[in-house]
């Protein structure tokens, strides 16, 4: 009789082999695997995870609520809903000054993450460079090389508020640079540009003749200056895509809704992709993300200035246990220095975890630029935050 043991042993599939070779080449996500360890643990204080403490307004959640019960559980067309798209067109006339067209130069998306995902894979041939600055979002790099390109980092500084310099830009092009992944303001670093910053990046981008997808996520929760859209420049709105959305500003996280702004030629490529890939976004999300525009900005401005009250509280207090902050110019993170502690970042996480019950992200999970940092969110109650930087300050002071 055959032995059936062996025969399933040798009928054991490789799955490196089977995989995509570029799949198995990415990492996990830094943060992710990082939080993993923390799920293993009860009653932790997060600092981790970029999202906001609030539930979604509630004149939101009654549009959706009410969409779903008046029948409005089908497809939308694959751009999005028209009435959305024209918010949307005069949201960003209205914020920045410019132009779109809400029928050719709008498309909804499933969030940002998406949007950047088919802006970047619609533009990018095998062997294309994307820059971007170093510390960065987390899925940037992947994203870049799932689409067959290649990401070249920019390192940024601390001692600069971690900002891209038009000098820097030009250095980092070379023949096979097509793009400029922008992200302001940062996560991780929290940093954003005032008007003329941009406007020296939009000059280094002309002068490179760069395409720009530009991460403008967090652009509503600007603190000490308006947000410019990079677009709103001269010759800037026909190469730029602005990505926007409404989780981080309206706490809409997990409805997945976003959009994408730019000319009709790069709009219509990705909606290519978005038709075979996933045909549209949420209807109820659609529908919620209108009201949101049309009759709960009080609510995002009520939201917006808890975080800047949050942020003045941390900053002070990480800089009082002398752990180097700089204050955010937006978004609801601080990116803190403690190469003092002689700890690396994830040591510093990992021990700070398992001593005193607080979590937050190690900055190399942005990249290597990010060690000897770890990131916050202070989009948490300001009594976790306080409870969290009395453990952190016990915690320095054990080293």
């Amino acid at each position: 009789m055959p032995n059936v043991e062996s025969q399933v042993e040798e009928n054991v599939l490789n799955w490196n082999e089977r995989l995509s070779s570029q799949i198995v080449s990415i990492p996990s996500s830094g943060i992710r695997v990082f939080f993993d360890i923390v799920a293993q643990k009860k009653d932790v204080i997060s600092l981790g995870v970029g999202e906001p403490d609030f539930v979604t307004p509630q004149i939101i959640v009654n549009t959706a609520i009410e969409s779903l019960r008046n029948g409005y559980t089908h497809y939308t067309g694959n751009a999005g809903i028209p009435s959305l798209r024209n918010e949307i067109s005069n949201y960003l006339k209205n914020a920045y000054n410019v132009d779109y067209n809400p029928d050719t130069e709008i498309m909804i998306t499933v969030g940002v993450s998406q949007g950047i995902d088919i802006a970047l894979r619609s533009i990018i041939n095998p062997g294309d460079g994307i820059i971007y600055g170093s510390p960065s979002y987390v899925s940037y790099s992947p994203m870049i090389k799932l689409a067959g390109g290649i990401p070249k980092t920019i390192s940024t500084k601390f001692s600069e508020n971690f900002i891209l310099k038009p000098d820097e830009i030009d250095n980092a092009c070379d023949s096979q640079t097509k793009a400029i992944l922008l992200n302001y303001p940062s996560n991780p670093t929290g940093s954003s540009y005032q008007k003329k910053d941009v406007e020296k990046i939009a000059d280094a981008v002309i002068k490179n003749d760069l395409l720009v997808v530009s991460d403008e996520i967090y652009a509503d929760l600007s603190y000490d200056f308006a947000h410019t859209a990079i677009s709103s420049f001269p010759g800037m709105k026909e190469r730029t895509i602005l990505l926007g959305g409404f989780s981080k500003n309206f706490a809409m996280t997990g409805w997945r809704i976003g959009f994408a702004a730019g000319p009709k030629e790069w709009i219509k490529a990705m909606l290519k992709i978005h038709q075979y890939s996933m045909l549209c976004a949420p209807t109820v999300a659609q529908m919620a993300a209108e009201t949101a525009l049309k009759y709960a900005l009080h609510e995002r401005d009520k939201m917006r200035d808890s975080y800047a009250r949050r942020r003045e509280f941390i900053v002070t207090e990480f800089n009082r246990i002398g752990l180097e902050t700089l204050n955010p110019d937006g978004a609801f993170y601080t990116f803190s220095r403690i190469e003092k502690t002689g700890l690396t970042s994830m040591e510093f996480a990992q021990t700070l975890l398992e001593q005193e019950n607080v979590a937050v992200i190690p900055g190399d999970a942005f990249g290597e630029e990010g060690n000897g940092f770890i990131r916050c969110c202070y989009a948490t109650s300001i009594d976790n935050i306080k409870i969290a930087m009395q453990r952190i300050d016990r915690f320095v002071n054990k080293i």
